[in-house]
C-alpha cells in the first residue's frame, strides 16, 4: 500500500498567499505613483508587511523540528537534532532551481527589453544575483539594482537566516541541556537586541555601507518572533485570532501614519526606524500566532479555503516573477506613463498574469515530495483537522519586499528602487 504524503496545515500555506498578495499591492502602489500621496499612500507602502510575515513563517516552521526534538527528550538524554546536511539539501532543492530559472529568464528578457537605466543588467550583476550576493556591496542602487529583480534582496536575507539557523538552534537548545522553554524564550528575547543596535549603527555611523540596512540583522525580529512561536507551541500555549488580529490591524493602521515611520521618502528621526522594525516584527507575529498556536476559528477557516491554499502553494514562484510581469504589463500591455494609472487595476492584473507562469515554474522545479504534499494539502483544504501539521521541508519562503520598502526600509536608508 502506497503511503500518503503527510498532511500540512493549509492555513499556514494560505497565509503565504495573503503575504504575496500584499507584496504585489505595495509594488503596484509604487509603480503607479500612489505611495507619496497622504495616508492612503502610506497604507500601500506598509503593505510590505507581507515580507515580515514570510520571515516569521520561516522562523516558526524551520526552527520547530529542533524545538520538538528538544521537547520530546525533556530532562532525559538528548536525542540528536535534525540533520544539518539534510536540512541544507532540502533548502537548496526548494529554492535554487526555480530561482535560477527565474533569474536567467529575466536577464534574457531584459537583454531585448530596455525600458530605462538598469545597472543590474550586466554579467557581474547576473553573477551576483545567481549567488544571492547582490546586496553585499557599497551602493546597491547604482551597482546591482535590477529593474525586474528588486525584491530579490529579501531572498538573500532569507538564505542568510537558513545558514544561521542551525547555529542558533545549537546555542539556544544545545545537545546536553535540559528542555527549558522559558530559558529558550529568554535567549530569543536577548537576540532581539541585535536588530535595534544594528539599525543605530547603520543610521548614525559610517561603519557599515548603506545597503547594510537590507542585511539579515536589520530584519531579525520577525524570524525571532516565529522561533518564539515554535517554543510556545511546544509548551502547549494557545492563542485566539479574535484577540491578536484586531491588535495587529490597529498596529498596521498606526504605523501607516507619518508620525510613526515618517512620510514616504521623507526624513526620519533616530527612533522611527527602531519603532517600525519592532512594529513589523510584532504585527507579523500576531498575525501568525493563532495559526501556530491551535486556533481553528474563522482566521484558520478563511486561510484554509482551497483557492487560497492553491495560491499559497505557488507563492514562492509568484514572488520570483511578479515584478518582471508587472513591468512588462506596464510597458508593453497597458503602456502607461511612469507613475500613473489606477493601482487596483495593476494589482489585480499583475496577480492574474503572474499565476500561470508561476504555476508552470512550480510544476517544473519544485521537488516531487513538495508537489505531492501540495496535492494532499489541497485535498484537505477547507477541513479543520486538528492533527494537520505543516512539514519543515515545505516551509515558508520569503517574498520580495516592495519597492517602497526599498526606498524607505526599516533601516531608514534608501537602499532600493
Amino acid at each position: 500500500m502506497t503511503e500518503r504524503p503527510p498532511v500540512r496545515d493549509g492555513a499556514l500555506t494560505g497565509l503565504r498567499a495573503l503575504a504575496a498578495v500584499l507584496v504585489i499591492g505595495t509594488h503596484s502602489g509604487f509603480i503607479t505613483g500612489m505611495l507619496p500621496h497622504g495616508y492612503l499612500g502610506n497604507v500601500f507602502a506598509r503593505l510590505e508587511i507581507g515580507v515580515p510575515v514570510f520571515f516569521a513563517l520561516s522562523g516558526f516552521l524551520l526552527f520547530r523540528p529542533w524545538v520538538r526534538r528538544a521537547a520530546e527528550t525533556g530532562d532525559g538524554p538528548r536525542k540528536p537534532g535534525p540533520s544539518v546536511r539534510g536540512y541544507a539539501r532540502r533548502r537548496f532543492r526548494r529554492i535554487m532551481p526555480a530561482y535560477t530559472v527565474a533569474i536567467l529568464v529575466t536577464y534574457a528578457v531584459y537583454a531585448f527589453y530596455t525600458p530605462g537605466n538598469n545597472p543590474g543588467q550586466s554579467w557581474s550583476g547576473l553573477l551576483r544575483y545567481l549567488t544571492l550576493t547582490q546586496i553585499y556591496t557599497g551602493n546597491f542602487l547604482t551597482s546591482y539594482l535590477h529593474t525586474a529583480l528588486p525584491q530579490m534582496w529579501s531572498l538573500a536575507v532569507e538564505v542568510s537566516f537558513y545558514a544561521l539557523l542551525p547555529l542558533l538552534a545549537y546555542l539556544l537548545l544545545g545537545r546536553r541541556r535540559r528542555w527549558r522553554p522559558t530559558a529558550v524564550l529568554a535567549g530569543i528575547a536577548g537576540l532581539a537586541v541585535i536588530e535595534p543596535v544594528w539599525l543605530l549603527v547603520v543610521n548614525h555611523t559610517t561603519m557599515l555601507p548603506g545597503s547594510a540596512g537590507m542585511w539579515l540583522p536589520a530584519h531579525f525580529t520577525p524570524f525571532l518572533g516565529g522561533m518564539a512561536l515554535a517554543v510556545l507551541e511546544a509548551r502547549g500555549a494557545r492563542c485566539r485570532a479574535r484577540w491578536t488580529l484586531p491588535v495587529a490591524g490597529a498596529g498596521f493602521l498606526a504605523i501607516s501614519g507619518s508620525w510613526v515611520m515618517g512620510s514616504y521618502l521623507g526624513p526620519t528621526t533616530w527612533w522611527q526606524p527602531l519603532v517600525s522594525a519592532g512594529a513589523y516584527g510584532l504585527i507579523a507575529m500576531l498575525t501568525l500566532a493563532p495559526l501556530a498556536l491551535g486556533d481553528r476559528g474563522y482566521w484558520h477557516r478563511l486561510l484554509n479555503l482551497r483557492p487560497v491554499v492553491w495560491v499559497g502553494e505557488i507563492s514562492y514562484e509568484i514572488f520570483l516573477l511578479h515584478v518582471m510581469v508587472m513591468t512588462l504589463t506596464i510597458g508593453l500591455l497597458l503602456r502607461w506613463p511612469p507613475f500613473t494609472g489606477p493601482v487596483a487595476v495593476l494589482w489585480a492584473l499583475t496577480l492574474a498574469l503572474t499565476i500561470p507562469p508561476a504555476w508552470l515554474l512550480h510544476r517544473c522545479t519544485a521537488p516531487r515530495s513538495l508537489r505531492e504534499a501540495d496535492q494532499a494539502s489541497l485535498r484537505n483544504a477547507g477541513s479543520s483537522k486538528a492533527s494537520a501539521r505543516p512539514r519543515c521541508d515545505a516551509a515558508s519562503l520569503a517574498s520580495g519586499l516592495s519597492s517602497a520598502a526599498e526606498q524607505v526600509p526599516p533601516s531608514g536608508r534608501n537602499t532600493g528602487s
